[in-house]
């Protein structure tokens, strides 16, 4: 029934030798780093924001933003580098843009300096004006649509991204 040790048996005491002493890492320096570095870190940082699947907003002014991603239903006016609509979002207003990738639905007045991108469940309607443009097989795009000229955006027409602008 029971061994002559117990209920257990008698370990290896070899297995289970204690590992040599550690030494913990020293503490990050709480030092400033030099302007140039800080400057650095700050050129490298992205300003992202993502409207979820469930949040609806209206009527924000949303300054400094270079990528918008639009999960659930926003309104709003805005300048921003990137605009991504995932396919259950949607955008209304109006936004000036580099790049657009468009999944849901956007309603209103585009501006893409770059390229646009409708995938096959996008639905693009409004006033659309784009430097390049690809539409996947499947999605829509109505209303007035043109492209822009580099003249135009040279010309002042359409201003280029301004960072910090409010």
């Amino acid at each position: 029934m029971l061994q002559k040790d117990g209920f257990f048996r008698k370990r290896d005491e070899s297995l289970f030798r204690p590992s040599p002493p550690v030494t913990p890492a020293p503490a990050p320096s709480t030092a400033p780093a030099s302007p140039q570095i800080d400057a650095k870190l700050d050129a490298r940082k992205e300003a992202k924001l993502v409207v979820g699947p469930d949040i609806k907003m209206k009527g924000a002014e949303i300054t400094d933003c270079d990528t918008l991603v639009v999960e659930g239903r926003m309104e709003a006016t805005l300048d921003s580098r990137v605009l991504e609509i995932t396919q259950h979002g949607v955008f209304q207003g109006t936004i000036a843009v580099d790049n657009a990738e468009i999944h849901g639905r956007f309603e209103g007045e585009l501006t893409v300096r770059k390229q646009l991108i409708i995938q096959g469940t996008g639905k693009v309607s409004g006033k659309i004006r784009y430097a390049k443009i690809k539409i996947e097989e499947g999605a829509e795009l109505s209303g007035e649509v043109s492209t822009l000229d580099k003249s135009a955006v040279q010309a002042g027409l359409i201003p280029p991204r301004r960072v910090g602008a409010v």
